[in-house]
């Protein structure tokens, strides 16, 4: 079914606002995926604040034009999801976990701070750990000198504390 003219121009709109607040778009050839396998992407993209989107071509075309995610305007061909996220790795991550348990889902490129990515660049920036552990991972390494220097003076107070108990 085709769409008329104002329709065009919502999908358009809804795009471009999307693509002004994600950090990263992801594209992926969805064909030959059932039903029930495409619901369970989408909820599980949901749950992760990413939003996934069978569009026509030429519409997303025009929606990311003069944003930075028009350095992939040329693999915008074929039947492709869309899925576009504000955290850096989110779609990546939804969208290459589920092309690991699915293999019809195949990933064409992504963009990523006005870069484009390949197949590789998209599976890279899957792997990167989630904004919660790398903060987790950081807070560690800033606490590892001081527990550390806890534990030394800990040690040389039960040090001293042993030393006088023998003298006395």
């Amino acid at each position: 079914m085709s769409l008329n003219r104002s329709e065009k121009e919502a999908v358009i709109s809804e795009v471009t606002d999307l693509a002004a607040k994600a950090q990263t778009l992801v594209l992926a050839e969805y064909r030959g995926i059932t039903v029930a396998d495409m619901t369970k992407l989408r909820s599980d993209a949901r749950s992760k604040g990413v939003s996934l989107s069978v569009l026509k071509n030429t519409l997303a075309r025009r929606a990311v034009a003069g944003s930075s995610f028009d350095v992939v305007a040329d693999q915008m061909t074929g039947p492709l999801i869309y899925g576009f996220s504000e955290d850096a790795v989110a779609a990546a991550k939804v969208v290459a976990d589920f092309a690991k348990t699915n293999d019809k889902l195949v990933i064409r490129a992504g963009a990523f701070g006005g870069k484009a990515l390949d197949v590789n660049g998209v599976k890279q920036l899957a792997n990167i750990p989630s904004r919660e552990v790398l903060l987790a991972q950081v807070c560690g390494l800033l606490m590892s000198p001081m527990s550390r220097t806890a534990v030394v003076l800990g040690a040389l107070a039960a040090k001293k504390g042993e030393s006088e108990a023998v003298a006395a």
